[in-house]
This record gives structure tokens, sequence and C-alpha cells, in this order.
């Protein structure tokens, strides 16, 4: 008689254990349409943004500012899911000591991701949305005192 108590239980934790992984890993499954390689071009240069999955928790990303043929920026990007929540986690050579600044998700929406860091110096926020045909970066916070913000519209490479 004591046994079918037991495997209820068993089976019951094993259910609410299952159920707490799938839910764990719903953000960056939401986050899915990051996937992929994106560019903006504009008269100073192209940025592009290659975004793989690494596994069923974490997203990585190089992105890369070109002017010409010389390599003006070079940031890696961590996307992780951890405790129910996204980190964005970004390393940009010759910056920080080249030591990684993490961002945690502030706010998800249909359509986006908004990450914070206040006590960054800047940005304090970077966002993505998507729209039809691509994708918005911004990153955004107060530079010398005041507000600043730059949006890049970053369209699928083929």
């Amino acid at each position: 008689m004591k046994k079918i108590p037991t495997i209820v239980s068993i089976f019951l934790i094993t259910s609410a254990c299952q159920k707490k992984t799938d839910n764990e890993k719903l953000l960056i499954k939401n986050s899915s349409w990051l996937l992929g390689s994106w560019e903006y071009k504009s008269n100073t240069g192209t940025l592009t943004e290659n975004w793989t999955k690494v596994n069923d928790s974490t997203y990585k990303a190089l992105s890369l500012f070109i002017k010409d043929k010389d390599t003006i920026h070079y940031e890696s990007i961590i996307l992780q899911e951890k405790e129910e929540t996204l980190t964005y986690t970004t390393t940009i050579k010759g910056q920080n000591n080249e030591k990684p600044i993490s961002f945690k998700m502030k706010e998800e929406v249909e359509k986006g991701l908004v990450f914070e860091n206040l006590k960054h110096d800047y940005p304090q926020k970077i966002s993505y949305q998507k729209t039809n045909n691509g994708i918005i970066a911004e990153i955004s916070g107060v530079q010398s005192g005041k507000a600043s913000s730059e949006k890049f519209i970053l369209h699928k490479k083929n």
C-alpha cells in the first residue's frame, strides 16, 4: 500500500521539475528571431551581427563595425537564460580592459528585448526590436551628463 503514494509522489515531483525546466528556457526560445546574420550599412561603414545558438539556454553573437577594410568595433555577445531571466553579456575589444559587462533583462515585449545596467558608464540600456523586415538595435543612456542614443536598423544578410 505504501508504494502507490510513493510512486505518485515521484511522478508529481518529476513532472514539476520538467515543467520548470521547460519554463526556464522559454525566454531564450522566444528570442530565436535574433538568430542569423544581420547588417546595417551607412556612409560611415557597415555594422554586422551574427547570432548563433550555442545550446538550449545560450545564444552568442559577433558584432563588427567595418569602415573600408578596417575593423573599427569588435564585440562578442552572450545572451543566456539563467534563473528565469535573460542576461546580455558583452565584451568589446579595446574597452573595459576587455572584461565582460552584463545587462539584465528589464522587460520582454512581444517583439523585443530590453536590457539594462544602470551602473555602466555608457550605454546603460540595450534593446532589440523585431520589425517586419529586420531588427532595430538601440543603445542608450546618459553620456557626459546628457541623454544619448544610437539606433541601427539591421536587415537579414543573404
